[in-house]
């Protein structure tokens, strides 16, 4: 059961880094043209429970000594975005390219967001 779990939430990673990169455009140029993806309720994912365990962030603040570490059920807790994007940027090649394409990912942690003017279409991820 957890195999088929986490081969839906990778999937479900795959789905939305797919938007971003236009993968599921018919006029695919290999420009950055894609579209900007919102994720709504950040909060509410579900992962492995060795992941919950196991996994660390970290961060360094670039001075001597200043490695941070924080938790997964820490992170989920206080800053939910940031576990959606720091694994969707793992999936992102590591250059200008991908840092565009970070940009126009939108995560929100609950049901509200601010992007209704630009009329979002509602893809359901399987």
């Amino acid at each position: 059961m957890q195999v088929d779990s986490v081969l839906i939430r990778a999937r479900a990673l795959t789905q939305i880094l797919g938007y971003a990169i236009e993968v599921y455009k018919q006029e695919c140029t290999g420009v950055l043209m894609g579209d900007s993806v919102i994720v709504i309720n950040a909060k509410d994912i579900k992962v492995n429970p060795t992941r919950v365990k196991e996994k660390i962030y970290y961060r360094h603040s670039g001075y001597p000594g200043g490695l941070k570490a924080v938790s997964f059920p820490d992170q989920l807790e206080n800053h939910p975005d940031r576990v959606i994007k720091s694994a969707v940027w793992g999936m992102l090649p590591h250059n200008k390219h991908g840092r565009h394409m970070l940009k126009r990912l939108k995560i929100y942690s609950g049901q509200e967001h601010p992007h209704a003017g630009q009329k979002p279409e509602v893809v359901v991820i399987k």
